[in-house]
């Protein structure tokens, strides 16, 4: 049973998905959305390979390991992006971020 065998990434890569939608939509709440526009971008991108990565996982897809090496790339990269600013939710995110990317290099070593 692939799902319970990467139980935790999996539930890492919902985790980061979640986060990263609400940083997305909180950062066009934001003053001065323009300023948030890589976060944005990032943060959109990191949803979608996480929930692929899960869902791959889940299945026990023969390219699971592989698209977790991307999600664990994408994530460190939407990871550092988000730590650049100083809101709550960009810290959340960062923090989901940086799991989710060690989460998904334990799961494709």
């Amino acid at each position: 049973m692939s799902h319970e065998k990467f139980k935790s990434c999996i539930e890492a890569c919902y985790k980061c998905a979640s986060a990263c939608d609400h940083c997305a939509t909180a950062c066009l709440q934001e003053p001065d959305p323009e300023k948030m526009a890589e976060c944005i971008r990032t943060d959109l991108d990191c949803a979608d390979i996480c929930r692929l990565a899960a869902a791959a996982m889940a299945r026990g897809s023969d390219y699971a390991e592989k698209i977790c090496r991307l999600c664990a790339d994408i994530c460190e990269s939407c990871g550092e992006t988000c730590a650049q600013h100083e809101h709550d939710h960009c810290q959340e995110c960062a923090r989901a971020c940086k799991a989710c990317a060690e989460e998904c290099r334990k799961m494709a070593a």
